[in-house]
């Protein structure tokens, strides 16, 4: 089956937990990351791009952040579960009540929202007390659409595990009756849509992440090979957890770049 795949063309990076967790730099990321993007700009016509369900903040200060760690990324290489539910509020043309942190809000400038009739969930820890949740109850009863940025059950911070958005999210499917629309990892079209201009087909993109199901199972689902590492949020036998498994399981992300370097191109 392997051989016949077409050569590699591009890699899908995870940002959280796989290159960073929160302002720490996994040990040798930036240096795996520079080699990589050398080795590609001058052997390989190979595109890199950064995809991330990361709700907690919006693009502009999420490159700030990577910037200060030492990684060398520009913002058109970076593509978030975000921008994917702003393509999505402008094609229904709906004005959202956003369960956002604030400081996702300015990835959403323009969109009006003073009459919602549309629900947006994203990881928002101030804003899932009861009073909200319940007033983004009552607009999906009157047939406001559900949006969920993802449904990670969890991620990881400096302290330990902590809760994603998925459990709010599956709390108001639950009560109202409804399916979520769902637009970052692990959905087919967010992986599809971040190779978008890219020329190249899921067969020749490889993605590596710390999240089983979300990073590797969303990019196998769309077609693509997908490498786990075991940073981030990442727990004892979550290889187990995906059918087909995952195409390769390393350390951390500088073992999965030694792999593609000396192994897929």
């Amino acid at each position: 089956r392997m051989a016949a795949r077409r050569a590699l063309k591009a890699v899908l990076v995870d940002l959280s937990g796989t290159l960073h967790i929160e302002d720490s730099a996994v040990p040798g990321a930036q240096e795996a990351l520079k080699r990589q993007a050398t080795f590609f700009d001058f052997l390989a016509p190979v595109t890199i791009r950064f995809v991330t369900n990361t709700t907690k903040e919006c693009k502009r200060d999420l490159l700030e952040r990577l910037t200060k760690l030492g990684f060398d990324i520009a913002e058109n290489e970076i593509f978030t579960s975000l921008t994917a539910a702003r393509n999505l509020l402008e094609q229904k043309q709906v004005q959202p009540l956003l369960l956002v942190d604030d400081k996702a809000l300015p990835d959403f400038t323009g969109i009006a929202t003073d009459d919602p009739n549309a629900v947006v969930v994203g990881l928002a820890p101030e804003h899932f007390h009861y009073e909200m949740m319940n007033r983004a109850f009552r607009l999906i009863l009157d047939g406001a659409p559900l949006i969920a940025i993802h449904k990670a059950r969890y991620f990881k911070r400096k302290d330990g595990l902590a809760l994603g958005p998925g459990p709010f999210v599956a709390g108001l499917e639950y009560a109202t009756d409804t399916k979520a629309t769902v637009v970052g990892k692990p959905e087919k079209t967010f992986f599809l849509e971040a190779l978008r201009g890219t020329d190249c087909a899921p067969e020749e993109a490889i993605m590596i992440g710390d999240d089983c199901r979300d990073d590797v199972g969303g990019a196998q689902n769309a077609g693509m090979r997908g490498i786990l590492v075991r940073t981030g949020k990442y727990r004892l036998a979550d290889e187990d957890k995906i059918n087909p498994a995952p195409y390769l399981t390393c350390e951390n992300f500088p073992e999965a770049v030694e792999h593609i370097l000396e192994r897929l191109l």
